[in-house]
């Protein structure tokens, strides 16, 4: 443990279960579903986190001498560098060039989801014993106990990103693209506040979407029954099959996430008859709506103009509007969301590796790369479709 830490120890546990649901989740506040224990655990127990995946879970628990946990982190023991959306193979590559070895390293994160939030999970009775700087300071101390390479914490908040900096952690710019709130009545008074040509633009691919003959409906909770997850994971398998190759959730993780997380699940579904062809998974947090996964019936999402804005954005914003969240995030890539109404974002990560010379090179790659983003960010900004007098408070872009 670092100094100052007198008293206090760190455990690492290869399985959620390890640690109570209750402290978990008092640690992890109940803001953001993607770091409940509920969510990790029908990761865990479904077996798409494993040996299977190479997602081999180290959980941290921060603990004082009489064995109250102070803070949580979801931690993992990673071989590959795949499903986690913040890259790194370059850097592999070089130091495996070198000599060395970037295998194993260990990865604070959600697996598979990129999905911005809170990682250094600290108990609201911990106090001043406990800050983000120390608890980097003390994952160090198990990287180097474990013989890893390093330690990755990706899609962290602003704040963690700047304690972590303080402890030796290289700091990493992302982006992506989320909707916000600037408390509209409906979709109609989102649409009012675009410019009359984007506006048009995007009544039109509703309209059009809406008129292809399918029925669209929004499942929450108990109204998701076993047949739509069975419909639901083949579309998720057949947009896997087509973009990336590798399906890492089974088919239980979709059931043990309804039951664990019940009205958080938000399935929106697309119907031709009685049958699901499309669908968009998302889970509502405290102020904010994640889009997850989205998928289609295999070789046919051509025949319906528009079908996966509509799933994934427009319903997702008229979603958002109506239970008064404050965004809606739809995760990693995808500059088409700017178009409707989705504006670059600011997503961070911290780094920190045991080589030098390794280290010293991602550094200046790092600086190097912020600049490109915060360049990128500024010009895809000018981009949005809001009228010019709703620009400034349609988005703030925080850096």
């Amino acid at each position: 443990m670092p100094d100052g830490a007198a008293g206090l120890s760190l455990m690492l546990h290869p399985a959620i279960a390890e640690i109570d649901a209750a402290v978990w989740d008092a640690c992890a506040g109940g803001a953001n579903p993607f770091v409940s224990h509920a969510f990790l655990a029908a990761l865990e127990e479904s077996g798409s986190v494993g040996r299977r995946t190479g997602w081999l879970a180290r959980h941290a628990s921060l603990r004082d001498a009489d064995g109250t946990v102070l803070a949580v982190v979801p931690m993992y023991a990673k071989a590959h560098s795949y499903g986690e959306y913040v890259f790194d193979h370059g850097w592999a590559d070089a130091l495996e060039r070198a000599g060395g070895a970037y295998y194993p390293k260990l990865q604070v994160a959600v697996p598979f989801s990129p999905v911005p939030g809170p990682r250094l999970l600290i108990h609201p009775d911990a106090g001043a014993r406990v800050n983000p700087a120390m608890l980097g300071q003390a994952l160090i101390s198990a990287c180097r106990q474990l013989d890893c390479s390093s330690v990755h914490v990706t899609f962290c908040t602003a704040a963690e990103r700047d304690a972590l900096a303080t402890a030796g952690y290289l700091p990493r710019l992302g982006m992506q693209f989320h909707w916000e709130n600037a408390g509209y009545a409906d979709f109609d008074g989102f649409l009012a506040a675009l410019s009359s040509r984007k506006r048009k633009v995007l009544r039109r691919e509703r309209r059009d979407a809406n008129a292809c003959g399918l029925e669209f409906r929004t499942l929450r909770g108990a109204a998701i029954e076993e047949a739509h997850w069975d419909a639901f994971f083949a579309f998720y398998h057949a947009t896997v099959d087509r973009k990336w190759g590798s399906a890492y959730l089974t088919r239980d993780f979709f059931s043990r996430l309804s039951a664990r997380l019940g009205d958080a699940v938000v399935l929106m579904m697309a119907f031709e008859g009685t049958r699901p062809v499309a669908g968009a998974l998302n889970l509502m947090g405290r102020d904010t709506l994640y889009g997850r996964n989205w998928g289609c019936e295999a070789g046919r999402e051509g025949e319906w103009p528009f079908l996966h804005f509509e799933l994934c954005y427009y319903r997702a914003i008229a979603f958002a509007i109506e239970h008064g969240l404050a965004r809606v995030e739809a995760g990693a890539q995808g500059r088409h969301k700017i178009q409707r109404g989705y504006a670059p974002q600011a997503t961070y990560s911290a780094h920190w590796i045991a080589h030098g010379g390794l280290r010293r090179a991602v550094k200046g790659f790092l600086e190097e790369e912020r600049a490109g983003v915060e360049a990128e960010m500024a010009a895809l900004a000018e981009g949005l479709p809001f009228r010019e007098s709703d620009v400034a408070a349609a988005v703030a872009l925080r850096l």
